[in-house]
């Protein structure tokens, strides 16, 4: 079932909506979140409240996003790229909003798919319209009297599309009937079966009922007619055609290791997502007291499961848990859901859910600082709810052994209390190399496969080895094989600070840096300085730009961290997925391909002029070696630009991303006005393969071990050799250790990566030479497949899947 988001300037305005559609839902209906108001309860809308909404709703069928008016459009619009969820569309629709929320909610609770819930929102209006007599699209055709009717069901995969309509037409235009069909999903119709474009303007798709209505001499003859038609699908049910596949292997082309090491441990599964009681009929008054004690005993489980946990660990995590401990016991709460048990014989489980949402909603509307705590209700909630149905507690499963977790996938809300000393490696279904499990996972330290096609089939305690460098599961290994990987786990893995072949070839290893909460997590894995700062943590969720004596102040806080060593400083890149409300336009067809990156200077010229002139002042304070590049560039001239206007900043070292085709192939030129070239690989990929990255099932072709992105890449790399200039690596290619051996093969002068990356490929690269690095990396260039890439990668560098 989708979710349901509700964003309005006025948290009264959500509320009643949201009440008057749920008063027209019987059973189990979707999950809602409303975000409305600011966080001082003043008239407004905010896109981070808006964020955590889409989030605590987001739903593997879709999350439906409705909006009032305004800057809500806008707030929604930017929420889009504050969450992380990889796999889940989220549409933002234009729907009416009292009418679509209605509509779209009754639709939603049905099980309708996102498409269907939308559509039901947007036509919301279609019944007040013919009711005020104002016109339709399509004028409405109603039959003679006495009528038969039949409702049917309709079987085909692409429903009443032209051939069905046309073989209706054709087979009852030799009766001597006046046949009507109505779609009753939709409301639309009746309309007369004599005109297949007509026929066509019900939209009815499978799993739609649609009402025959025949009159005439003939109409029993004719609804028989139509149902033998239906029945049999239209002709369209016997074999069906196999989906079309790419030559060289299927389209989740998995598993794919994301995240290095090997380790080994028997499967834990997450449990399924808990989805919403449904509202029963009371309870009998006699039955009310024993069902409110239950939520009491409930509670108190929870508390006392969450205390225990919090005494097995310590620091942030133990405060966590024990703050988890004291909500779950809260008497408000339990109070109200008792009071809904007695009083209006709602069940305990429902009583739990529909008291903590109501706190969650008000919560919700003061704003973001309070968005966190929402969080932790909904978590309580899910908890108590799941001791109440005698079910596991929702979330990544407490265990006090190792183990190996397996999953759909994992949102950021899942592993904020992973502890990677009882979680030994990471499995999923669904992600890609740029997914949130893949980034989560080597921010952890812990190996991680996805794309795996079988995940979930796998039992709960059956032993796997997990092969993150590699991305190889071992199902049922043999005793040596565990005994192998153990003995393998216990050699710590620290980065010594300086990055080298075996045979002394110099590759630094830096830090990929976005936030200042970020730089001490470099400094302590002894990066050797910092080969992409991420500068937009300065510029979002803000109406205008900082100042230049704010930005100025942060860059210094950067630089005095890292004294004497280098930094890199990427400039504004903004647009795609990262929008901001005084740069980018708010509607762009395709905002990958739009307005973003270096782009963004055709709009805002000034904003650059201001970054660098900030970075220049921040510069002067300091003795890092600081040198500045520009995201997005895609031409020679765009590098002349920016390359003049670092000048006449007095900076001194120069560069640019290369991140599409066309700066790959017109490197040599570039290189004329540059000092050095930092390779964007995420995009690079995305771009080469025409693969947007953000949806998981093209997570084959988004992968940098594509020969054809590894081909752009050397590119570049040749550009740089022949202009004598250093390229460098910084997107999470980088953090491969396989494939950074790889990338040292083609000719990178240093990679930038994340802090905790910097151990695993510290210590492949000192365990190869750079002869075996140029020859794994002319092997996987000239290879057919990414995963044969791998391959022939690992056979050159002799590592043991």
């Amino acid at each position: 079932m989708i979710g349901i988001v509700v964003v309005s300037h006025s948290p009264r305005l959500a509320r009643a909506a949201v009440d008057l559609a749920l008063e027209m839902v019987r059973g189990e209906g979707p999950r809602i979140a409303i975000a409305a108001g600011v966080f001082d309860g003043s008239t407004g809308t905010d896109a981070t409240q808006v964020a955590a909404a889409i989030t605590e709703v987001a739903s593997p069928d879709g999350v439906l996003v409705l909006v009032d008016l305004g800057s809500a459009v806008l707030s929604a619009e930017l929420a889009l790229e504050l969450v992380e969820l990889p796999g889940v569309e989220i549409r933002v629709t234009s729907a009416p909003f009292v009418e679509g929320i209605m509509a779209g909610l009754v639709r939603a609770a049905t099980g309708a798919s996102l498409d269907e819930v939308e559509r039901e929102a947007r036509e919301s209006l279609d019944s007040k319209r013919g009711q005020l007599g104002d016109p339709v699209d399509v004028p409405v055709e109603v039959s003679d009297n006495g009528v038969l009717t039949l409702d049917l069901r309709l079987r085909n995969p692409s429903g009443l599309h032209i051939r069905p309509a046309s073989m209706i037409v054709m087979a009852l235009a030799p009766l001597d009937a006046s046949v009507t069909i109505s779609n009753l999903r939709t409301g639309s119709g009746p309309r007369l079966a004599n005109s297949p474009t007509k026929l066509l303007t019900l939209a009815a798709q499978k799993g739609d009922i649609v009402r025959i209505a025949a009159s005439g001499a003939q109409a029993p003859e004719a609804l028989e007619l139509v149902r033998g038609m239906v029945a049999s699908g239209f002709g369209e049910l016997e074999a069906p055609a196999a989906p079309i596949a790419p030559a060289g292997g299927p389209v989740r082309g998995g598993p794919l290791g994301v995240s290095p090491g090997r380790a080994v441990g028997p499967v834990v599964r997450m449990p399924e997502p808990l989805a919403a009681p449904r509202r029963v009929a009371p309870l009998l008054r006699p039955q009310r007291r024993a069902a409110a004690e239950r939520i009491d005993l409930a509670s108190v489980s929870v508390a006392s499961a969450l205390r225990a946990r919090a005494a097995r660990v310590k620091g942030q995590s133990r405060q966590v848990l024990e703050a988890a401990a004291v909500l779950a016991e809260d008497s408000s709460i339990i109070v109200d859901a008792r009071a809904a048990v007695l009083e209006h014989g709602d069940s305990p489980e429902f009583a739990v859910w529909s008291t903590v949402d109501r706190v969650a909603q008000s919560l919700a509307g003061q704003g973001a600082l309070m968005t966190e705590r929402v969080a932790d209700l909904h978590d309580i909630r899910n908890r108590v709810v799941a001791e109440l149905l005698g079910r596991p507690a929702p979330g990544v499963p407490v265990r006090t052994e190792p183990f190996v977790l397996v999953a759909r996938d994992l949102a950021p809300a899942d592993t904020a209390l992973l502890d990677p000393a009882i979680c030994q490696a990471i499995v999923t279904l669904e992600g890609g190399p740029t997914s949130h499990t893949a980034i989560l996972s080597r921010s952890l330290g812990l190996p991680a496969i996805v794309s795996v096609e079988n995940a979930l089939e796998l039992e709960e305690g059956t032993v796997v080895i997990v092969d993150g460098t590699a991305g190889t599961l071992t199902i049922d290994p043999t005793e040596e094989q565990i005994a192998e990987v153990r003995a393998q786990a216990t050699v710590e893995v620290n980065f010594s600070g300086v990055g080298a072949t075996s045979d002394g070839h110099r590759v630094q290893l830096l830090a990929n840096v976005g936030s200042l909460a970020s730089v001490a997590a470099a400094i302590e894995a002894k990066a050797e300085g910092v080969g992409l700062f991420r500068t937009e943590f300065l510029f979002l969720d803000r109406a205008e730009a900082p100042t230049v004596d704010e930005q100025a102040h942060a860059y210094g806080e950067v630089f005095a961290a890292f004294a004497g060593k280098r930094v890199i400083v990427r400039t504004l890149d903004a647009g795609a997925d990262k929008p901001l409300a005084f740069v980018t336009a708010a509607h762009e067809a395709n905002p990958a391909l739009g307005i973003r990156g270096y782009r963004t200077t055709w709009r805002r010229p000034e904003l650059i002029d201001e970054q660098l002139r900030a970075i220049a002042i921040a510069v002067a304070k300091h003795d890092a070696q600081v040198e500045v590049m520009a995201p997005m560039i895609d031409t020679p001239d765009e590098a002349a630009d920016f390359a003049h206007r670092c000048a006449e900043h007095g900076l001194a070292s120069v560069g640019v991303m290369i991140e599409t085709p066309a700066a790959a192939i017109t490197a040599p030129e570039i290189f004329a006005f540059v000092d050095f070239v930092s390779l964007g690989t995420n995009d690079l990929a995305q771009y080469t393969m025409a693969a947007d990255r953000e949806v998981g099932d093209l997570a084959l072709l988004n992968d940098p071990w594509q020969p054809a992105v590894l081909r752009m890449m050397r590119l570049a790399f040749t550009a740089g050799a022949d202009a004598g200039k250093p390229v460098s690596v910084c997107g999470e290619a980088a953090a491969d250790p396989m494939l950074a051996a790889v990338l040292v093969g083609l000719g990178a002068s240093s990679l930038s990566m994340s802090p905790r990356a910097l151990g695993h490929v510290g210590e492949l690269l000192r365990s190869v030479s750079i002869a075996e690095c140029r020859e794994a990396a002319a092997e996987a260039v000239g290879a057919r497949s990414g995963q044969a890439a791998r391959m022939a990668a690992a056979n050159v560098l002799d590592i043991r899947s």
